[in-house]
């Protein structure tokens, strides 16, 4: 069965950096798209930035700051957070979108939180 764990969560200071990574296994890793969702309380899950098999897309409020990669022969996808500000803090989750059938589904994590204080 799928499965998605995110591990590099912390507290870090306003302005320090953090890479996440997320191992997956129980699918053909290498051919699906993959993203980073995260989830600030109160506030609703956003996308952050997701990596096909060629391209990457970011969310414009990490532009610049965060860089998302993939190491197919680890299945595992990468989030390295820079400049990291206060307004970054929230869960952080790891995502597939899977096409079964006529429909897609999708995978997550189990989340790991990340907290940006002085």
């Amino acid at each position: 069965q799928v499965q998605l764990v995110e591990s590099g969560g912390g507290l870090v200071q306003p302005g320090g950096s953090l890479r996440l990574s997320c191992a997956a296994s129980g699918f053909t890793f290498s051919i699906y798209t993959m993203n980073w969702y995260r989830q600030a309380p109160g506030k609703q899950r956003e996308l952050v930035a997701g990596i096909s098999r060629s391209a990457t897309t970011y969310a414009d409020s990490v532009k610049g700051r965060f860089t998302i990669s993939r190491d197919n022969a680890k299945n595992t996808v990468y989030l390295q957070m820079n400049s990291l500000k206060p307004e970054d803090t929230a869960i952080y989750y790891c995502n597939v979108p899977r096409v079964e059938g006529v429909s897609v589904r999708y995978y997550w994590g189990q989340g790991t939180q990340v907290t940006v204080s002085s």
